[in-house]
């Protein structure tokens, strides 16, 4: 076995071969490969197996011990948000809109959207997420999505820009000639498989006319699919789901976000007309929008993704969110079978098909499974090394789904491949300009904090726990003006 090779090795374009791993190949057929290899030529995983024959000069890199699994792929990430770290901790959902949506979101300028867009996809890379959708609905002027875009593009991973706006109403900024003349910009042809395009807005519950019937029919002409957070409790609700349906607007390329709190019917749609469902379980058992729904999803042959929602809460990464959703999945069990006086004997659920979820389930959800989500010659070489000889936690490896969804964590990611390219080695980044990334997030944060006062900016983290319970609801979701 020759030495491993350091970041300097490992120069874009040169082969590269994993040996001896536990390679999880998430094609169709779960295939399982022990002590086997990886080898990447170019932007194509060129063979998996077993003593591979490489080409002259291939980059070898020592899997044992370690899984080699398709790159994690995010499906609903807000990543402006990210220069707000944990700021929104004790929120409900309620405070989250009141702050971003009434009070302070439009205090973002372009280079805040840059900053927080930046920091979250170094970190997504950094976490094995090789596909990251960009949830942006803060996107009130074209120089914040210009910003948003241009933060995406630095950084080597693939990426889909789903474009919103929670400043203004989507029938209103998709009809936007500048709004057009970004998409031909940016995204001319739909744009590429490393760098995407969706609309993103919500149908909440509005009057009979359907005015975002305006905003579906622009992604129509755009040939681009809308995502949208749909079972969001007292949000989005069935309405919306059924004044889709009825209007021809629910496709195979359809993706609801959350999907938590939907009745049998809405589901019937989703499943009938072929959208996915992107879960984000931490989100969904703290902010309320209602429990995790992944029975009802399975029991309706539902596509699920996962995703993590926003770092004004949670974590970044996939590995919290499959940790979460398995435990929501069984925690429900349990507690139903508890409440008939039963015990559960066998979990429904299992390990190995929440990690379908986070990389095949995922590439489905975003149109991209021909190229990505599983290791497969021909395919998009989006993979990842967990591998980590200084931590207690990764060995003995028994059960390698269950060791990357409950033991398996972001400091475990060894080395991160996106299109061929190496952009993490040995645990430390490759080519992310993490000391940018911090300045810039800094500015951010020193200008929010000086925009919103110190006052604001305590009450907004440590929201007050009110001695008399709240009878009223102070959020009602309307669009500006109405």
């Amino acid at each position: 076995m020759t030495a491993s090779p350091t970041a300097g090795d490992l120069t874009p374009g040169r082969p590269l071969v994993f040996r001896n791993g536990t390679v999880l190949t998430m094609d169709d057929a779960h295939r399982v490969e022990h002590d086997a290899d990886v080898l990447v030529t170019g932007d194509r995983i060129a063979a998996v197996g077993h003593r591979l024959p490489v080409p002259e000069g291939t980059a070898e890199i020592d899997a044992s011990g370690g899984i080699v699994m398709p790159g994690m792929i995010d499906t609903h990430r807000h990543m402006w948000q990210t220069a707000m770290r944990g700021y929104g901790a004790d929120w409900t959902l309620t405070q989250y809109f009141v702050w971003n949506y009434l009070q302070w979101g439009k205090s973002f300028r372009p280079e805040d959207i840059y900053a927080g867009n930046l920091l979250s996809a170094i970190e997504a890379i950094d976490a094995g997420v090789t596909t990251s959708v960009d949830w942006s609905h803060n996107l009130h002027t074209i120089d914040h999505a210009e910003a948003a875009v241009d933060a995406l593009a630095s950084v080597p991973g693939r990426f889909v820009l789903a474009y919103g706006n929670i400043q203004a109403a989507p029938w209103e900024w998709s009809a936007a000639p500048e709004f057009r003349q970004f998409v031909a910009r940016r995204f001319s042809g739909g744009g590429t498989d490393m760098l995407g395009f969706q609309m993103a807005f919500d149908v909440p519950p509005a009057s009979p006319d359907f005015p975002e019937k305006a905003a579906f029919e622009v992604a129509r002409e755009l040939g681009v699919p809308v995502t949208t957070h749909a079972g969001v409790w007292k949000v989005t609700t069935d309405e919306g789901i059924r004044l889709m349906h009825e209007h021809g607007f629910m496709t195979e390329r359809s993706v609801y976000v959350h999907s938590a709190s939907l009745s049998t019917d809405s589901y019937h749609r989703i499943a009938a007309t072929g959208g996915s469902v992107s879960l984000s379980t931490e989100s969904e058992c703290s902010a309320g929008q209602g429990y995790p729904p992944t029975w009802k999803l399975r029991e309706h042959a539902i596509p699920i993704s996962l995703s993590m929602d926003t770092s004004m809460w949670w974590s970044a990464d996939l590995f919290s969110a499959m940790r979460a959703t398995l435990s929501a999945d069984r925690a429900r069990e349990h507690m139903e079978a508890h409440s008939r006086d039963e015990t559960v004997t066998h979990h429904k659920l299992r390990a190995e098909q929440v990690v379908h979820w986070a990389t095949r389930g995922g590439a489905r959800a975003l149109g991209l499974d021909s190229l990505t989500g599983s290791l497969e010659p021909g395919k998009k070489a989006d993979l990842v090394l967990i591998k980590n000889d200084a931590s207690p936690v990764m060995f003995p490896l028994l059960n390698p789904y269950g060791h990357v969804v409950f033991q398996a964590q972001r400091g475990d990611v060894h080395t991160v491949v996106v299109n061929g390219r190496v952009v993490k080695h040995d645990h430390a980044l490759v080519g992310a300009d993490l000391g940018r990334a911090r300045e810039a997030i800094g500015r951010t944060v020193d200008h929010l904090r000086g925009v919103l006062g110190p006052r604001a900016w305590e009450e907004g983290m440590h929201p007050e726990i009110p001695e008399m319970r709240v009878l009223d609801n102070p959020y009602t979701y309307t669009y500006p003006g109405e």
